[in-house]
């Protein structure tokens, strides 16, 4: 059939496993251009991520000719929710209105109903990512290699 399969999920993190799977594979530095050609994307994109990988602790960069970057930790230590915690988006490239924390209140002393869906879809998130974490430790890098 020849039909790619599409990652499900925030790009993002889809890269950063591959990133971090094919720098378990080599057991090598490799530079961010050999690992944007591996996943077949742009180098640019490919130290964005690298970037926050290298600052969650989890690949280290080296300088000179045989300089890239590898893993800092053991695939075995890398979880999945190790890796989704690196590259999350953390909220602030949020743009929107500039509401205050406080429910407001309508003229008859209610609270404001889009202000109660709020509230009700931040528990909901919050349970979702709580659940998801719970999964995603489960599985490490190198249970993927």
């Amino acid at each position: 059939m020849g039909a790619s399969i599409r990652p499900i999920g925030p790009p993002r993190f889809a890269v950063a496993v591959h990133i971090l799977v094919g720098l378990a594979r080599s057991g090598c530095n490799l530079s961010s251009t050999t690992i944007a050609d591996q996943i077949h994307s742009h180098a640019t994109f490919m130290r964005r991520i690298l970037a926050r990988l290298a600052h969650a602790g989890l690949v280290e960069a080296r300088e000179g000719r045989d300089g890239g970057y590898r893993l800092k930790l053991p695939a075995e230590q890398i979880t999945l929710a190790d890796v989704f915690a690196a590259i999350r988006w953390d909220g602030a490239e949020e743009s929107g209105s500039e509401s205050g924390s406080k429910a407001e209140e309508s003229l008859y002393g209610e609270v404001d109903w889009n202000e109660r869906l709020d509230v009700e879809l931040i528990g909901i998130m919050n349970a979702m990512d709580r659940q998801m974490l719970d999964y995603l430790r489960r599985h490490t890098i190198a249970s993927l290699v």
